[in-house]
């Protein structure tokens, strides 16, 4: 499906906005859709498929990735500075009121959004600000506890070393060796390695620190209090994840014959998920 307000001229494409494409019906609330890292909002075509027959839907490319490649976050100010550009991105494309779908990185750019958004848009009146209504995480990390972030940090930098010196191609062969990724096959491993070898290593090593789980705040406090419904999504496969969301207080559910992606293990069953969790929750 093609996508519609697409074009050099939409305001997603300038202002220092991120990137993004509106696929489906004119329906609110509108299904926001944020790639993990060395992704791209086209990752979510095959669930968009699924989905747009029914529900309006907005993919965003974050920063440091596919059209917004060349947007840097602060390295300091990383998880707000994509925060705003999220708020800014979706007033400027109408919309009025949203349900975030992130996975992994965009799972942990949803929940920081969702528990700091008041802040985002300081010029906007709260009747004219989007406003978020719900929430979908898939194998996205509540935050880690205060000892074990220097450890994260050191192996974050040394990812982004090499994501910035060394051939794209060459590190994402041992990137996906990684135990998140172990229910990958070889021919899976190989196709993400050569769709992912168009991102700029310089750009993604620096949103890696910009957004290291090692600066992320603890959220899961924070999720659990939230007023809007929040629902987690995880791959049978994917013991870490699985056990965090079982963990998390929050409403989950296990996707059979999946990994740590499941929306591309699984897109059809990913899309009912989607769609029976809005039809019972709204």
């Amino acid at each position: 499906m093609r996508p519609y307000s697409d074009n050099p001229s939409s305001p997603a494409w300038h202002n220092g906005l991120l990137y993004s494409e509106t696929y489906g019906v004119p329906a609110q609330p509108t299904l926001v859709f944020l790639h993990g890292l060395l992704g791209s909002g086209r990752d979510w075509q095959q669930v968009i498929n699924q989905l747009s027959g029914k529900y309006r839907c907005l993919t965003i490319d974050l920063p440091g990735h596919g059209h917004s490649r060349f947007l840097q976050a602060g390295l300091e100010q990383g998880f707000d500075h994509v925060s705003q550009w999220l708020s800014s991105t979706l007033a400027a494309r109408g919309v009025e009121r949203y349900i975030l779908v992130g996975y992994s990185l965009g799972a942990r750019m949803s929940m920081y959004h969702a528990c700091h958004q008041t802040a985002d848009l300081p010029a906007h009146p709260a009747s004219l600000a989007p406003q978020l209504c719900g929430m979908i995480l898939e194998g996205g990390h509540f935050g880690l506890p205060q000892d074990a972030r220097a450890a994260r940090w050191e192996n974050d930098q040394r990812w982004a070393q090499r994501f910035a010196n060394e051939p794209i191609t060459q590190v994402l062969a041992d990137w996906y060796q990684q135990p998140v990724f172990s229910s990958l096959n070889y021919d899976q491993r190989q196709g993400l390695i050569a769709k992912r070898s168009d991102n700029l290593g310089s750009s993604i090593a620096h949103m890696l620190l910009a957004t290291s789980l090692a600066k992320q705040p603890l959220l899961q406090p924070q999720l659990t209090g939230l007023s809007i419904p929040v629902h987690y999504l995880c791959g049978e496969k994917d013991n870490k994840f699985t056990l965090l969301a079982a963990g998390s207080d929050l409403s989950y559910q296990v996707i059979e014959d999946a990994g740590h992606n499941v929306h591309v293990e699984q897109p059809y069953l990913f899309a009912r998920a989607v769609d029976d969790f809005i039809s019972r929750t709204f």
